[in-house]
């Protein structure tokens, strides 16, 4: 792995097992930050409310002062929840799995119907890191490099414009149109300055970019 690079999972991953009597489902996506983090979490508790437990546990960078995420991007937190199970045989399992993958910006659920059957904190501890870890593999780990956000103000005059830059570049970005078309950029941390010099220069200075007075 490079300098440059961090190991995330290139999607949403799922992995189903049943150990004796009880079901588990193993979750997993990215998440760029910790409100998608929780979102995630707060998404599947919702579709399996029936479940006995539904573990969770997450490892994503904050931003950093200028924007940056990924690997050296910002602080690192940290969260794992045993969610009713004992103390220490769910969200540390399930937590340390993410750890050991070395997986950033990655968030995963494990639900558990109960069989009938006691496993014991063991059981459960390696029953739980089974779940995230089968998951994650099925979202398919990947490297990627650190990225910045920021966002673009434009009239709709200029909106065709900045969009079609963007699309050139193959960033990532959602647009919302209300009073003026506000774009909400995520692009690789090198690319990201050289990025708002052309959108400046195509829009003559009209465009009202994060961090500019």
């Amino acid at each position: 792995m490079g300098e440059d690079t961090f190991r995330t999972v290139a999607g949403r991953g799922r992995a189903t097992f049943e150990i004796r009597g009880s079901e588990f489902i193993g979750h997993a996506a990215p998440a760029a930050d910790r409100e998608a983090a929780e979102a995630f979490i707060a998404e599947i508790r919702e579709r399996y409310d029936d479940a006995t437990h539904n573990v969770p546990a997450y490892r994503v960078r904050e931003s950093s002062d200028d924007g940056a995420r990924g690997s050296g991007g910002g602080l690192l937190r940290e969260y794992g929840d045993d969610d009713g199970e004992p103390s220490g045989s769910a969200g540390k399992p399930a937590l340390n799995v993410l750890q050991q993958e070395g997986v950033e910006n990655v968030v995963a659920v494990v639900t558990r119907y109960y069989g009938g059957t006691n496993l014991g904190v063991g059981g459960l501890a390696r029953s739980y890191s089974r779940g995230v870890k089968d998951a994650i593999e099925d979202a398919e780990i990947v490297e990627e490099r650190p990225r910045e956000r920021f966002s673009v103000a434009v009239e709709y005059d200029d909106s065709g414009t900045v969009r079609g830059i963007l699309e050139s570049a193959e960033t990532e970005f959602d647009a919302d149109y209300e009073e003026r078309v506000a774009f909400e950029v995520r692009v690789p941390v090198e690319e990201a300055e050289p990025l708002r010099d052309r959108i400046r220069s195509a829009t003559s200075g009209r465009a009202d970019i994060d961090g500019d007075e």
